[in-house]
């Protein structure tokens, strides 16, 4: 179990877990889950942390569609900060507690400012990283948003 199934356990929230195996060579984390579990790349969301104001510390949570590419003005506007820039990956890793590729937005070790994208409101259910490469959780997108304390954000163009 990861502390992102936990949480979801521990908060009884309903939820799927997704497993499927990891192929090192994939280009895309997010894309290789959509296409390895049949899903619309639509309804599989990907983690993404972004630094505040270079400050690289600084750090917010992004969660989007896996078809899509985060826009760092947008990012920033939701963050209310003045710009935007993708997080270093040995930080994000130390502050999630997760590996780059596997980060889930629950269960981090840090509660961080999180955004999620307003494309999942109108969906019954959205798929995130259960915290490990190859595995992914299900759930409603209203209970993520709960788990997290996520605002919905226009995050892409």
């Amino acid at each position: 179990m990861t502390p992102a199934i936990n949480l979801a356990k521990k908060k009884k929230v309903a939820h799927t877990i997704h497993q499927y195996e990891h192929d090192p060579r994939a280009e895309s984390y997010g894309l290789e889950a959509a296409q390895v579990l049949g899903q619309d790349p639509a309804k599989v969301f990907k983690t993404l942390l972004f630094s505040l104001n270079g400050e690289a510390k600084n750090l917010a949570v992004a969660i989007i569609p896996v078809d899509q590419k985060l826009n760092l003005k947008l990012a920033a506007k939701a963050a209310k900060a003045k710009k935007a820039d993708m997080a270093d990956p040995d930080i994000a890793q130390k502050t999630t507690g997760y590996v780059v590729g596997g980060i889930s937005p629950l269960g981090q070790k840090k509660a961080l400012p999180t955004f999620i994208h307003i494309s999942a409101e109108q969906k019954e259910t959205m798929c995130v990283s259960a915290g490990k490469r190859g595995l992914e959780i299900e759930l409603a997108p209203k209970d993520l948003a709960t788990l997290t304390r996520a605002q919905f954000a226009e995050l892409c163009i």
